[in-house]
């Protein structure tokens, strides 16, 4: 993309409604525009970044054997009344009416409408097991939005939910699904720590939650450094075998990791030893819960059982908020510049700054770079204005992109181009052919 045909409002001072660093950053780099009171339009440099992530959720849901299906923002109140949640909620759930008279809400959460899609096409034990999922807007009242997508009213979520014929197979797919994101969030480059919490107007009896650690969390939490030092890297996992999948969880879930809701401070202390222990700030991006019957029992999800008895369904619900996830990878990812995406979610893989637009050598080699790299399948960002280079280089350093190309006449006599890597701000001089070999090597093109 060059930069003359796209659109990119980047702002040079930050709102005054903008109170921590991911919203100020996604304001100043043209990310997101506020529409409303927590509702934000999604620019093209933000939804970039959105459509990134929701491609890791996707691939890691579907590796695990989740299968994706799409369903409404707006539900029918009756499913919440058959559950018995319809009352229950809140004034968090928006309720309203349609020119029928009948009582119809946005969609806060799934559990009731997968429900019945599922118990009016499931009959037999042989139906399940079964994970379903969808990446969907979601909108939640919120008495106080703040912090832009961090908080937010309108919101995009990836919600999934288990079905099993028991108890033992629900929690298998709780581990699944708890292995799962752990996978998911290290591919974006995120620390994300499961810790025990409430389960909340979902329901059910056992729940984690996913927390990265960073200054802006809006949760205390406290934890064994042992667990932030785990990592599943890129080893391969039999998703069909419960022992070694259990085993990954209880690595995972051994060492001590609360939040303020659920933290015992008598327990901490004795375990975890003095050097280990931590109190820091989390911001949540995801929460996995298993509620057995609560649903199902009420909504008479059952199945021919194998010994041709009713069975109730018993079910789990996972959630990660995909755009809330865009402003925690800021948190954990920025400098007094802007913003440092990761090489996995980076809206464009690389920006290439003419220092002299307008000079034939300089223009020529952009050129080349640029169609080089979009032949081998990366997409570049390229600076091409009129402008001078402080501004260029300001400007690549607040939106973000991991690597940057600086191409100017003086390199070109000495048959050389910059390359700078965002994280470290380190430099090396290298031909256009080397640089984007490099760069190709960099994202496995």
């Amino acid at each position: 993309m060059r930069y003359t045909r796209y659109f990119l409002p980047v702002l040079k001072e930050t709102p005054a409604e903008a109170q921590i660093v991911s919203h100020r950053l996604m304001l100043r780099a043209g990310m997101v525009r506020q529409a409303t009171s927590g509702i934000y339009s999604w620019l093209p440099l933000g939804l970039k970044v959105l459509r990134r992530i929701e491609q890791i959720v996707h691939e890691e849901q579907q590796a695990m054997g989740a299968v994706p299906l799409l369903m409404p923002t707006i539900q029918s109140a009756d499913l919440w009344r058959e559950s018995g949640r319809y009352d229950d909620y809140g004034q968090e759930m928006l309720r309203i009416k349609d020119r029928h008279d009948r009582d119809m809400l946005y969609g806060p959460t799934n559990e009731e409408l997968i429900t019945d899609i599922f118990r009016a096409s499931a009959s037999s034990y042989r139906d399940v097991p079964r994970i379903l999922y969808h990446i969907q807007w979601k909108f939640r009242d919120e008495m106080r939005p703040r912090f832009g997508v961090m908080r937010g009213r309108e919101f995009l979520m990836k919600d999934g939910y288990s079905f099993d014929i028991d108890k033992a197979g629900a929690i298998h797919a709780y581990n699944k699904h708890m292995v799962a994101y752990i996978r998911t969030f290290e591919r974006m480059g995120l620390k994300a720590v499961p810790m025990k919490a409430d389960t909340g107007p979902i329901g059910g009896d056992h729940s984690h939650e996913f927390l990265i650690l960073a200054d802006t969390g809006e949760s205390e939490v406290f934890l064994d450094r042992a667990v932030v030092d785990l990592s599943l890297g890129d080893r391969r996992i039999d998703w069909d075998d419960r022992a070694a999948v259990q085993a990954l969880v209880d690595q995972w879930t051994g060492p001590y990791a609360r939040t303020d809701e659920t933290h015992d401070p008598a327990a901490f202390e004795a375990a975890v030893p003095e050097g280990r222990r931590e109190s820091r700030r989390g911001i949540e991006i995801g929460h996995i819960f298993y509620f057995g019957t609560k649903y199902s029992e009420p909504m008479g999800a059952t199945v021919s059982g194998p010994d041709g008895k009713p069975a109730t369904l018993h079910m789990g619900s996972y959630g990660i908020g995909v755009s809330r996830l865009v402003g925690a990878l800021i948190e954990a990812n920025h400098d007094e510049q802007g913003v440092i995406w990761p090489e996995s979610v980076t809206p464009f893989h690389a920006g290439i700054v003419n220092l002299k637009q307008g000079d034939p050598e300089a223009d020529a080699a952009c050129e080349t770079l640029y169609e080089t790299l979009t032949a081998a399948g990366l997409e570049p960002f390229y600076d091409d204005r009129d402008e001078r280079a402080g501004a260029k280089f300001a400007t690549m350093d607040l939106i973000g992109l991991p690597w940057r190309v600086t191409v100017g006449p003086r390199g070109l006599k000495n048959g050389v181009v910059e390359l700078t890597s965002r994280r470290t701000g380190e430099s090396e001089e290298l031909s256009p052919e080397a640089a984007a070999a490099k760069l190709r090597a960099i994202y496995g093109r």
